[in-house]
């Protein structure tokens, strides 16, 4: 183990998988592959113009013809057809017998988080890392995928730290990390709040309250049967998604809880988000925008605090 960014984890992951499967293409603007080097892998490092739509669809087309294909777009505004229309329906119009190994690099907040978006496209699987050794090790896995990845970088996370194996590993999609145990409440958080759910944590132990912390890792598909058994422990559920409210993951996993696990709730349960407004340009205002510990730690005293009023 040593300590690097979570950049340089996304890299190290591209650079092992492409030493380990000459298969393995990288695309994109400005350097092609946003964190590996043309020097290292010749003529599989593609610096593509300024056209998202073109090099994703190339891209798309590349994997079905037997390249295992990475493409970097710097926003993906305006590739949404060719990974909505074309690279989620290949497997099915083609019964099954499609294979679309690419993985979609999109970078997100600050500006907006996409990821509810493409969790409601059947087909796609989604990726959020919230740590560098996440990051590498569901980059490799997305690679090594046979399906259409879109892996979610946020842009804030680049240069956190954390301890990363130096080895090629993998981590398995479907499968939510435990961050932190407890048996008062569950947070469950996505991506960068993870680590504000963390530091919630935290704050609410001092106070007696033990939370346990679950990081979904991937949305789709998403690792219910965790979810619900956190639920079932602790009776008390927090979802924190950096996503505006309407129709994000902190509905569906609200909406998951209450359909499948409503006779284990002690209380209602509570999401942190950001209003359903813009991001906003200025900084302080976006400080005031997005979720932080102390929304989190309120919203987990409220579900713990929370007492049924008696029938009358």
């Amino acid at each position: 183990m040593r300590t690097i960014s979570y950049r340089d984890a996304i890299g190290e992951a591209l650079a092992q998988e492409m030493a380990r499967d000459r298969s393995v293409v990288v695309m994109g603007e400005a350097g092609g592959g946003r964190g590996v080097s043309e020097d290292l892998f010749p003529g599989r490092v593609l610096d593509a113009p300024a056209a998202e739509s073109a090099f994703v669809g190339a891209a798309i087309g590349a994997a079905t013809r037997g390249q295992r294909t990475v493409a970097a777009p710097t926003s993906g505004g305006s590739c949404f057809d060719q990974i909505f229309s074309q690279a989620a329906k290949f497997r099915y119009l083609l019964g099954g017998t499609a294979r679309t190994p690419v993985v979609i690099r999109m970078t997100y907040g600050h500006s907006q988080c996409l990821y509810p978006v493409f969790t409601h496209v059947p087909g796609l699987k989604v990726v959020v890392p919230s740590t560098p050794y996440e990051a590498k090790g569901l980059l490799a896995q997305a690679i090594r995928d046979d399906d259409p990845v879109v892996f979610c970088e946020h842009t804030a996370l680049y240069d956190t730290t954390g301890e990363v194996p130096e080895d090629s590993y993998t981590i398995p999609f479907g499968e939510a990390n435990v961050v932190r145990e407890g048996g008062d409440v569950t947070i469950v958080a996505i991506g960068r709040m993870v680590a504000v759910a963390a530091e919630a944590a935290g704050e609410l132990a001092a106070g007696g309250i033990e939370a346990q912390v679950v990081d979904p890792r991937t949305t789709s598909p998403l690792d219910t049967r965790t979810i619900l058994e956190s639920v079932g422990i602790t009776g008390r559920l927090v979802v924190v998604d950096e996503a505006p409210p309407r129709c994000n993951l902190a509905t569906d996993i609200s909406a998951l809880v209450a359909k499948e696990a409503f006779g284990s709730l002690r209380a209602p349960i509570e999401m942190v988000t950001p209003p359903h407004t813009p991001v906003p340009f200025s900084d302080a205002l976006e400080d005031l925008y997005l979720p932080d510990a102390q929304k989190v730690l309120n919203a987990a005293k409220a579900v713990v605090g929370y007492r049924r009023a008696s029938s009358r």
